[in-house]
């Protein structure tokens, strides 16, 4: 996998995402800190993973840098261009820019039109090529996620889970976006199906140039398309680097646990999973110190009282760990 140039496409700074969450005694709000003070770049024609378990802030990290959910603070730069800043209007001309795909394709897709109709709309919607030429182009669309042309006249119904990703795929590739937020975009298909998938979305950045941040909850699926993987735990960056880097040294003791979970073919180089000593934190809860402290292994008394930020280890290497 290469990335195409070393200039910085997104920049996310500090981005915060909170959602009230009932109420204590005296009215006091409590909150769900599901993105909370995250940075980070992606170079154009970078391949971002993201990587944690349910509940990290993966998906609310994707929808904020959209803004198809509205962050409660920080900022997001993309091209140079402050997205928090747009307007209504200004922002969905941006969206022909930065687009999505969803985890489940069957939600997003309308039932009652042909395929071929999903991915005409938003031609005809932003004008993307001339009437004439619409027909043409859905085709092509069609050709490049590996679908017939026949495909244009079925229903989603009659199509299996892989080839309705596909179709969201196309529909998203209509709009020639520079950027896509891919959300767990394999999560709900047969392993045979995921690697189908995947070559599509590296063939295609390959091919288009696109900038990716793919978000999954599965370590073994980023690893085999990210050009760099970020682990996320409670809304924080615990973990970032080079994704063959990450994987063969992981220093945050919550991506050796994360690495340790992960299936091997080969019984020679599996490792001893790792336990983690306690569950997660309620939702709502306030975490003083890192929130990985109850269940780390290496936790020291600093580790419950100051949150570590993010240091840089080695060459693009960045750790947020006290005992590293």
């Amino acid at each position: 996998m290469r990335i195409l140039s070393n200039k910085i496409l997104l920049e996310v700074s500090n981005l915060e995402t909170h959602f009230p969450f009932g109420r204590r005694w005296f009215g006091r709000q409590q909150w769900v800190r599901a993105v909370d003070g995250i940075s980070l770049n992606i170079k154009r024609g970078e391949i971002l993973g993201v990587v944690g378990e349910s509940g990290s802030g993966k998906t609310t990290l994707g929808r904020s840098i959209l803004r198809l959910v509205e962050p409660t603070g920080g900022s997001v730069r993309f091209d140079g261009v402050d997205v928090m800043g747009l307007s209504g209007q200004e922002m969905r001309q941006m969206r022909k820019r930065m687009q999505v795909i969803f985890q489940d394709p069957y939600k997003s897709l309308s039932p009652r039109m042909q395929i071929g109709q999903i991915i005409a709309e938003p031609l005809r919607l932003h004008q993307i090529v001339p009437e004439a030429d619409v027909a043409d182009r859905v085709v092509a669309l069609l050709g490049k996620v590996g679908l017939k042309p026949y495909f244009q006249y079925r229903y989603p119904h009659e199509m299996s889970g892989g080839q309705r990703q596909r179709i969201a795929i196309a529909r998203t590739l209509a709009l020639e976006p520079e950027f896509i937020v891919a959300d767990e975009p394999v999560s709900a298909l047969d392993v045979s199906v995921q690697a189908q998938i995947l070559n599509i979305l590296l063939k295609l950045q390959q091919s288009e140039g696109m900038t990716l941040l793919i978000i999954s909850h599965d370590l073994a699926v980023i690893e085999k398309i990210a050009n760099r993987i970020a682990v996320l735990y409670s809304g924080k960056i615990m973990e970032i680097a080079d994704a063959g880097r990450l994987i063969n040294t992981p220093l945050h003791p919550y991506t050796q646990a994360l690495i340790s979970a992960v299936p091997t073919g080969r019984p020679e180089k599996r490792t001893p999973q790792l336990r983690l000593a306690a569950e997660p934190a309620m939702v709502g809860e306030p975490v003083k110190g890192c929130p990985f402290a109850a269940r780390c292994p290496k936790v020291q008394s600093i580790c419950r009282e100051e949150m570590p930020g993010l240091t840089r280890k080695a060459n693009e290497h960045e750790v947020a760990c006290h005992a590293v």
